[in-house]
C-alpha cells in the first residue's frame, strides 16, 4: 500500500461524499420531518479524514448548479441520471454552513464539475512540489495521480500511487482517459465505442498504447488476438468521432481559472457559535452537547480562531438555564389570582414581561394580555423553576372565557409597572415601553433588554427572539403561525384562543427571562460593553419611545403635489425610453432591460450577475450613461419610481389620524456599526443632493411658532480618524480649524492652500473620505475618472501627508486578524468573522471594515450619547419649547419655539461639541427654517 505523506494538501471530493452519505445509513430526520442523514455521514467522513491525516490544508470541492462546458459538447451528457432527491437537495445548504462553521474552506466553481476544479488545483500543487492526497470514491480521478498525488477511498482505506493505479485498472495514470474513453461510462453517459469493453479497452492499450495510437495503428488490432479482434479496426474506424467526443467528456480540466490557491485553504478553528445553532437545528445531539462542552469537532492542524469557543463556565450555565424546570401553562381569570401574581412579583428580585398586541405598531397596537415570568424556587430542593404566567384582558372571539375587567386591570399593575424595583426583564424595551406610555404608564424598572444585551456582543446576525432563542438556548421557539394560521386567514391575537395563546406567550416570556440570564454574565466579562449597555443602549431605548411618539408634522398637500409631478415626468421618462429602445417595455423588468440593452441595443455589457446574465445593476447603468440616453433615462426613472412609492405617495397616508404626525421605527439592534436604522417610514434614505429629494424634507414642516432647527456634525468620521490615528497633521489640521480638504488638496495637488480650486477640494473630499472607507486606487480612479496610476500617485502624496494614517490602518488591520474585532473608542465591539477568510473577496471587505467600523461605530456611540444628553437637559429645562423630531446619519432634528431658537441653538451645539472629548473639538453645524431642507 502507498505511503501517506505527512500534512498533505487534502482534497476532498465533497460530491461524491455527499451521495455516499446520502444512500448510506443512517437515514436521519429531524422532529420537523427534514432529512439530515447525508449531512450527519458527511461529517463524520471529515472528521475521520481530518483526525487521520490532520491537513493543514485542505478544501472541501462541491459541483456547483447548472450545466457545465460538458453539457454545451455533448448535450446527453449525464443524461441518464436521475435528478437529485428533494431529501438530498434540501441537505445541501446546511452541509455547506456546517463544513463552513467546522473551519474547513469550501469550492464552488459554475461552469465545471467539482473534479475539474480538483484536477486543476491538484496539478498547481505537483507543479510545486506539494503532495497531495484526493480523497473520492471516483475511478476517473486515477488519471491525476502522479509523483506527488495519491488517491485515497476512505470508505476501503485504499490508496492508490503510480503503481497502485497500474495495478488496479490494467494501464497507468497517463492512460486512465483513454481507457475510460474507449468503453465509455454509463454513470457519466460517455458513449465509448460500442463493442468496447473493459478487457477489449486493456487489450487494445497494453497491444498497442493511447487512443491516438490505436488510430494510427488500426491494422496492428487484429494480430493482437483478443476476442473481437478481428472486427474491432472497423468498430473503432466506424467510431472515431465519437471515440474523440468521448476522450474530451472524460478528461479532467486541468486549467481552470480560480481566484484561489494552496495558501488560501488553510484550517481554522471552528465557528463554535454557528455550530451550536446548526447542531441545534439539525438535531445531532451529541455533536451539540460536545460543542457546549467547549470541544472542537475536527482535530488537526487549525491556525488562529476567528471565533472563541464558550469557556467551561459559559457552557455550564448555558447548560444550567437550558435545563431551568419550566411551567406556562397558568392564566389569570380572578381579582384573587391576580393579587396574589402581584405580590409574587412584587417580592421577586427579577421577573420578565410582555405585552401582547393587536398589531406591531406601536400607534395603533392595543393592549390584549400581559404576560410574566419569574424564578421560583423550590421550598423542599435546591431546584429552581422558572413559572410563566398569563394575564389576558381583551380577547374577543365568540364563547371566549370572562376576563378581567380592562381599566380596572391596568390600575392594578401600574405601581408595579412604574416602580424601579423589582428589576424587569423585557426584550424589546422601546416597544412596550411606548405602547404602555400611550395607557398612561411609565414604564420603570428594565434593567435587562435580551435584544440589547445580544447586540453588544455582536452586532452581526438576527437579533429577533427566535434567532436568539435558536442560537443561545437551542430552542426553535413556537411561531404565531402555528397558531394563528397564515396568510389572509390568520387570526388577530384578539381572536385567537385563550387556551392555545397561553403557553405560546408562556414560552416566549420566559424564554426572555432565560436569554437574559444566559447573555448578561456573558457581558460582564466586558466592562466596556456593560458601560456601553447601561449608559448609552437601554436609556436610548426611552428618548427613541418619547421621539417615536412625538412624531414629526407632515405637509400632505405638498407632497401630493410632487407625487402628480413625479407621475407625469414618469410618463415622459417612459415615452423617451421607448424612442431610444425602439419599442414599448417595461422600464421596472431587469429582464426586458437587459434584453433591450444587451441584445436589441448591442450595448456593451461591463458585469454579469452570479447566473452570468448581463447585469443591469445601478453601478453599470451609471457608466453606461456616461455614453449612451437609454441607461441615464432608466436611472431616474428607478430613482423618482422609488421617491415616488416610498415616500411622495406613502408619507400622507402615514398620518396618525389621532396625533396628525407621521411616527417612525427606529431600530437599534439592526446595523452592524452601532448606528440606528428607521422604518415606517425609512428617514435614513430621503436624498439630500436632488432636487425632488429636498422637496420631500421641505414637507417635513414646524408647526406654527416653532422652527426647524437641524444639528449635523461636521466631518465626524475625520475627526475619529484624527483621535484614532494621532496623526499629526489631521490633529493640527481640525485643531487649528483648517480646512481639512484643502489642506489635503494642498498635498496632493502641490498648490498652496490659497489656489485650490473647487474641483481640487472636491477631489481631495473623495480622497480623505475615500481613504478612511478602505477604497483602493482602483476604486479611487473610479471615483475621480482618472487614471489607476494618477490615483496611486495621489493616496502616495495622501499617506506622506498623514502618515499616521497609513500607520494606523496598517496596525488596525493586523489587530482585527488576530482577535477578529475590532472597537469603537467607547468599547463597542465589531466582530469581523470573515476576516481570516480564504474568500478573497470577503477578507478585503473585512479589511475595508476594520479600517471603518471603529469609526462609523465612534461615530454612532457620538450622536447616541448626544442624544441623550440633549434629551436630560429638554427634560430638565425647555419641556414645552423643544422637541427633539428625528435621528439621521450625524444629524439631530429639532423642532424649537421661535423666540428661543438663538439661545437653545447654542446650548445644543454646546451640548453635542461635549458628548464625548476627542483629542479635536467635535463640532456640530446648525441650520434654521420653517421645514427640513431649510435648517439644513
Amino acid at each position: 500500500m502507498a505511503t501517506i505523506p505527512e500534512n498533505p494538501f487534502v482534497l476532498v471530493d465533497g460530491s461524491s461524499y455527499l451521495y455516499r452519505a446520502f444512500f448510506s445509513p443512517p437515514h436521519l430526520t429531524n422532529s420537523a420531518g427534514d432529512a439530515t442523514g447525508a449531512v450527519y455521514g458527511v461529517v463524520n467522513m471529515l472528521k475521520s479524514l481530518m483526525q487521520q491525516f490532520s491537513p493543514s490544508h485542505i478544501v472541501v470541492v462541491f459541483d456547483a448548479k447548472g450545466k457545465t462546458f460538458r453539457d454545451d459538447m455533448y448535450s446527453q451528457y449525464k443524461a441518464n441520471r436521475p435528478s437529485m432527491p428533494d431529501d438530498l437537495r434540501i441537505q445541501i445548504e446546511p452541509l455547506h454552513a456546517v463544513i463552513k462553521a467546522m473551519g474547513l474552506p469550501i469550492l464552488i466553481v459554475p461552469g465545471v464539475e467539482a473534479d475539474d476544479v480538483i484536477g486543476t488545483l491538484s496539478k498547481q500543487a505537483s507543479a510545486k512540489g506539494i503532495k497531495t492526497l484526493i480523497s473520492t470514491g471516483d475511478k476517473d480521478m486515477a488519471q491525476l495521480v502522479d509523483e506527488h498525488t495519491l488517491l485515497i477511498n476512505t470508505m476501503t482505506n485504499s490508496v492508490l500511487d503510480i503503481d497502485g493505479v497500474t495495478e488496479k485498472f490494467g494501464v497507468p495514470a497517463e492512460l486512465i482517459i483513454d481507457y475510460l474513453a474507449l468503453m465509455g461510462d454509463t454513470a457519466d453517459n460517455i458513449p465509448g465505442v460500442p463493442g468496447v469493453g473493459s478487457k477489449t479497452a486493456l487489450a487494445m492499450l497494453q497491444g498497442i498504447g493511447s487512443m491516438d495510437l490505436i488510430y494510427e495503428n488500426l491494422d496492428k488490432l487484429a494480430p493482437l488476438g483478443f476476442r473481437g479482434s478481428k472486427t474491432i479496426a472497423k468498430k473503432m474506424a466506424d467510431n472515431e468521432d465519437m471515440a474523440r467526443l468521448s476522450y474530451k467528456l472524460a478528461t479532467i480540466k486541468l486549467d481552470v481559472e480560480l481566484e484561489v490557491a494552496y495558501d488560501d485553504f488553510k484550517t481554522i478553528k471552528q465557528d463554535t457559535d454557528s455550530l451550536i445553532k446548526l447542531f441545534g437545528k439539525l438535531e445531532f445531539r451529541r455533536w451539540l452537547s460536545a460543542v457546549l462542552d467547549g470541544e472542537q469537532i475536527l482535530q488537526g492542524g487549525a491556525s488562529t480562531s476567528m471565533t472563541s469557543t464558550p469557556s467551561t463556565s459559559d457552557t455550564e450555565l448555558s447548560l444550567e438555564i437550558k435545563k431551568t424546570p419550566i411551567r406556562h401553562d397558568q392564566c389569570i381569570y380572578t381579582q384573587g389570582q391576580l393579587k396574589q401574581l402581584i405580590q409574587k412579583l412584587e417580592k421577586a428580585e427579577l421577573f420578565s414581561i410582555s405585552i401582547e398586541t393587536t398589531c406591531a405598531d406601536y400607534m395603533q397596537a392595543k393592549i390584549v394580555g400581559f404576560s410574566f415570568a419569574l424564578q421560583v424556587a423550590d421550598e423542599n430542593s435546591a431546584e429552581i423553576t422558572i413559572e410563566a404566567f398569563y394575564l389576558p384582558l381583551a380577547h374577543d372571539y365568540i364563547d371566549a372565557p370572562a376576563q378581567l375587567e380592562y381599566l380596572a386591570t391596568l390600575d392594578k399593575l401600574k405601581p408595579l409597572l412604574e416602580k424601579i424595583a423589582p428589576q424587569k426583564v423585557v426584550f424589546n424595551l422601546k416597544f412596550m415601553r411606548s405602547v404602555l406610555r400611550l395607557e398612561g404608564i411609565n414604564l420603570q424598572g428594565v434593567a435587562f433588554d435580551p435584544m440589547l444585551e445580544s447586540y453588544l456582543l455582536d452586532s452581526t446576525g438576527k437579533h429577533d427572539k427566535a434567532s436568539l432563542t435558536l442560537k443561545y438556548l437551542q430552542i426553535e421557539i413556537a411561531s404565531y403561525e402555528a397558531i394563528a394560521g397564515k396568510g389572509k386567514k390568520q387570526l388577530p391575537f384578539n381572536q385567537v384562543s385563550i387556551k392555545d395563546i397561553t403557553p405560546y406567550v408562556g414560552e416566549h416570556v420566559e424564554l426572555s427571562l432565560r436569554l437574559h440570564l444566559l447573555l448578561w454574565p456573558k457581558l460582564e466579562k466586558f466592562p466596556k460593553l456593560v458601560a456601553l449597555y447601561e449608559d448609552i443602549e437601554l436609556p436610548l431605548a426611552i428618548v427613541l419611545s418619547d421621539v417615536e411618539l412625538g412624531g414629526v408634522e407632515i405637509d400632505a398637500t405638498m407632497l401630493g403635489a410632487q407625487s402628480v409631478e413625479i407621475g407625469k415626468r414618469l410618463l415622459e421618462i417612459e415615452k423617451e425610453a421607448y424612442i431610444e429602445a425602439g419599442k414599448e417595455f417595461n422600464l421596472s423588468s431587469p429582464k426586458q432591460l437587459q434584453s433591450i440593452l444587451f441584445e436589441d441595443l448591442e450595448l456593451p455589457i461591463l458585469k454579469k450577475t452570479p447566473k452570468g446574465a448581463p447585469s443591469t445593476g445601478e453601478e453599470v447603468l451609471v457608466e453606461l450613461a456616461e455614453t449612451y440616453k437609454l441607461p441615464k433615462l432608466v436611472i431616474e426613472h428607478r430613482g423618482l419610481s422609488k421617491l415616488k412609492s416610498t415616500y411622495t405617495d406613502k408619507l400622507p397616508k402615514m398620518i396618525n389620524a389621532q396625533t396628525g404626525r407621521v411616527h417612525t421605527s427606529y431600530h437599534q439592534a439592526v446595523t452592524v456599526t452601532g448606528r440606528l436604522s428607521s422604518s415606517d417610514p425609512n428617514l435614513q434614505n430621503i436624498p439630500i443632493r436632488s432636487e425632488q429629494g429636498r422637496r420631500i424634507r421641505q414637507a417635513f414642516i414646524a408647526p406654527q411658532g416653532y422652527k426647524i432647527v437641524a444639528a449635523d456634525y461636521s466631518q465626524i468620521e475625520l475627526r475619529i480618524m484624527a483621535h484614532l490615528s494621532q496623526d499629526k497633521g489631521l490633529l493640527e489640521a481640525f485643531s487649528t480649524g483648517l480646512d481639512i480638504h484643502k489642506a489635503t488638496a494642498s498635498e496632493v495637488f502641490s498648490v498652496s492652500v490659497d489656489e485650490v480650486t473647487t474641483n481640487q477640494r472636491r477631489s481631495a473630499k473623495a480622497i480623505n473620505f475615500g481613504l478612511i472607507y478602505g477604497m483602493s486606487a482602483f476604486g479611487l480612479a473610479k471615483q475621480l475618472k482618472i487614471s489607476r496610476s494618477d490615483a496611486k500617485l495621489y493616496m502616495d502624496k495622501y499617506f506622506h501627508r498623514y502618515p499616521g494614517v497609513l500607520t494606523y490602518m496598517q496596525t488596525t488591520r493586523d489587530k482585527a486578524r488576530e482577535q477578529g474585532f475590532v472597537e469603537t473608542i467607547l468599547g463597542r465591539r465589531l466582530q469581523l468573522p470573515h476576516i481570516n477568510s480564504r474568500n478573497g473577496i470577503l477578507k478585503k471587505a473585512s479589511e475595508r471594515a476594520a479600517i471603518n467600523a471603529p469609526m462609523q461605530g465612534t461615530a454612532a456611540d457620538i450622536i447616541k450619547k448626544a442624544m441623550l444628553d440633549v434629551a436630560a437637559w429638554v427634560e430638565k429645562q425647555a419641556p414645552s419649547q423643544v422637541q427633539l423630531l428625528m435621528q439621521v446619519h450625524d444629524e439631530l432634528v429639532f423642532c424649537i419655539k421661535e423666540d428661543q431658537v438663538e439661545n437653545y441653538t447654542c446650548i445644543i451645539q454646546e451640548i453635542m461639541a461635549k458628548a464625548v472629548i476627542l483629542d479635536v473639538p467635535l463640532l456640530a453645524e446648525v441650520g434654521v427654517g420653517n421645514n427640513w431642507d431649510e435648517a439644513h
